[in-house]
Order: C-alpha cells, then sequence, then structure tokens
C-alpha cells in the first residue's frame, strides 16, 4: 500500500481522495480567466488546478500546423494558430502558480513535450500529470520520470497493454506513480466509463496510487469512482459550459464542482469502518424502538416459565426476544404482572 506526497497533501488508502480541477484550455488563452477559475476552483474545494502546457511547433508537424480547422470552436483557422491562440507563456504560468500559491491550492500542468516538462519542473509544480494522449508516449514518460517527483498517468484510448508498458517505463526511473481510469471522449457515454477498471488496476498495480479522471456529465459517476477506491480525481472545470471550446460541454461549473467535492468528503466519511457495530448514537433509538420480553398473562412467583407465558413488545429496554430460549423452563423471582416487560432480575438463570 502507496502513500504519495502529492503538493500538500498526503494521497492513498488512508487519506482523503485528492480533488483535481482541470483548467486545461478552459481560460480561453486569457491570464485574467485563468486567475477567475483559480479563484473558483479553490473556493469549490479542489486541491490542485491543472493546466496545460504545450510547446505548439514541439508537438505538430509542419502539416498538423497547417491543418485547416475552422469550426464553432476554433480559434484560428488553422490547427496551429488554434493551439496557439489557447497557449499561455512561461510569464503567465509564474504569475498562475504565484496566484495558487496564495490560495493554498496547488498548481500543476500536464507537459505536453519534453521542453514543457522542462520549464514546469523549474516552475516548481510538485507533481508530473501526464495525459492520456501522451501515455504511449514512452520517451516523454521516461523523461518526465527522471525528474524524480511523483508522476499520474491518465489512461484514455488505451488497453491493459498500454498503461503496463507505461506504467514499467515509470517505474523503472521512478516509484511514485498513480494511474487514474479514463476515458477520452467529450462528453463520454455511460457505458464507456467502465468504473470496474479502477478495482482491476487496484490488483495489477497494488503499489500505485488509483484514482480517476471523468468526463462524463453529471457528479454521480465521479462519486461513484471513490467509492470503488479513487483516491484520486480529475474533472474539467469551466466558469460556464456554453462557453466557446472543445472541452467546456464535458466541464463542471463552479458550482456543480463544489457539490461533488462537498458529497466526495460526504462518502469518505460514510464509507468508516469494516466492522458492523452498534453506534453510540443508536442506542437510545434501540430501546425506544426495539422489543423486549413480556408477559403475555401474570407470571406468579417461583413459576416455571413457557413460551405460552411470553410475548414480545417494546421498548427494548429488558431482555432481547433473541434469548427467549434461555428464559424458557426457568422460574420466575417475583410476581410478575401481564404486559410487564422481563428483565434479568426477574427470572432464576
Amino acid at each position: 500500500m502507496i502513500t504519495l506526497k502529492l503538493g500538500s497533501s498526503l494521497v492513498g488508502e488512508n487519506h482523503p481522495v485528492y480533488i483535481i480541477a482541470e483548467i486545461g484550455i478552459n481560460h480561453q488563452g486569457d491570464v485574467d480567466i485563468a486567475k477567475k477559475l483559480i479563484f473558483e476552483a479553490a473556493k469549490a474545494g479542489a486541491n490542485a488546478v491543472k493546466f496545460q502546457k504545450r510547446k505548439i511547433s514541439r508537438i505538430l508537424t509542419r502539416e498538423g500546423l497547417n491543418m485547416p480547422y475552422e469550426n464553432r470552436n476554433s480559434f484560428g483557422k488553422t490547427y496551429g494558430e488554434h493551439k496557439e491562440a489557447l497557449e499561455l507563456d512561461e510569464n503567465s504560468y509564474h504569475s498562475l502558480h504565484h496566484y495558487a500559491q496564495e490560495l493554498k491550492v496547488d498548481f500543476i500542468a500536464s507537459g505536453w513535450d519534453e521542453d514543457s516538462i522542462d520549464f514546469l519542473n523549474t516552475l516548481g509544480v510538485p507533481f508530473f500529470k501526464m495525459a492520456s494522449a501522451d501515455l504511449t508516449n514512452l520517451p516523454l514518460l521516461e523523461h518526465a520520470a527522471r525528474k524524480g517527483k511523483p508522476m499520474i498517468l491518465s489512461t484514455g484510448m488505451a488497453n491493459m497493454q498500454m498503461v503496463q508498458n507505461a506504467f514499467d517505463t515509470v517505474k523503472a526511473h521512478n516509484n511514485q506513480i498513480a494511474i487514474l481510469q479514463c476515458t477520452s471522449t467529450y462528453p463520454s457515454v455511460f457505458n464507456e466509463i467502465n468504473l470496474n477498471v479502477i478495482k482491476t488496476f487496484k490488483e495489477v498495480f497494488p503499489n500505485s496510487v488509483i484514482g480517476y479522471s471523468g468526463h462524463e456529465l453529471g457528479i454521480s459517476i465521479t462519486e461513484a469512482a471513490v467509492v470503488l477506491g479513487a483516491k484520486i480525481v480529475e474533472r474539467h472545470f469551466t466558469l460556464d459550459r456554453t462557453m466557446k471550446g472543445g472541452d467546456h460541454a464535458a466541464s463542471l461549473e463552479p458550482g456543480g464542482f463544489a457539490k461533488m467535492v462537498r458529497d466526495i468528503r460526504h462518502i469518505e466519511q460514510a464509507m468508516g469502518k469494516s466492522e458492523k457495530e452498534v453506534q453510540e448514537s443508536e442506542a437510545p433509538i434501540f430501546k425506544k424502538l426495539a422489543k423486549s420480553i413480556v408477559s403475555a398473562v401474570a407470571i406468579p412467583n417461583g413459576t416455571i416459565i413457557t413460551q405460552a407465558m411470553l410475548t414480545t413488545k417494546g421498548p427494548g429496554t429488558g431482555i432481547s426476544p433473541s434469548r427467549i430460549k434461555e428464559i424458557l423452563g426457568k422460574i420466575a423471582t417475583r410476581n410478575i404482572k401481564a404486559d410487564e416487560i422481563i428483565y434479568e432480575s426477574d427470572v432464576k438463570f
């Protein structure tokens, strides 16, 4: 059983769920919107805010940069122009990192290339979150792993062998690993989310922290992931789901995110112990609602007690009906009137 140190939090089996607000590119390339998103995420109870850092010329070929990209969510005529419009510069990252620290929320970003990983490492991110798109980019995973910081791997668009290959690549240099079940469609349809993979990951990777990165509508599926054992959850975060951009529709607005955080914290409390016990708060309720053994007729002192003399009624302050066989054939030690609760002192055991 592993525990990871993610920023200021210990994360693992016996610790609270670590909740990431994935801002991604929902800032529209605007630092002021980015700061508003950080503020709202911190207010909603997120442990961390996450951005996406890319060097556009590094991750796309000339053909990819020049590919026409004109649609309702486009921020440029070509895919390269679109991506550049949504990329914040390094000075902006320094400003946002400082702002997040002021709000006491961890600041992280997915680095999509080696240069971005190097920059984020210099910036001082506490760990690396690797995007699903780079799960098979083993050179990038190895580059990040060599930094020696905890790594979180998202597993959208992958089968088990791909996950295993990524895990083995990172493990060769770094054993601080978390793995998130993920389906990379926006929004995800429910029958493709496969929350049961969380249980599989827990069995296959017992020395890793397991979590969930969700792109579905609503909050209930993410909450179910927590019940199944997810110790890290990540959801996209936006100010308005109707804003221009491909990620907003699969994001949570501040109110929905805050409700999810509240519910997760309630679920953690409610999971409780594995042992079944009577709770201290139930004791007065038990006395009021439970049953006792009661005399169905008058039972004179010295009488041998039979089944026909007994019934069960509340309150539950006397001998429990579960012990009725114990008192059959025993002798009454006082004159018991009809319809009286029978106590231990009323029977000679």
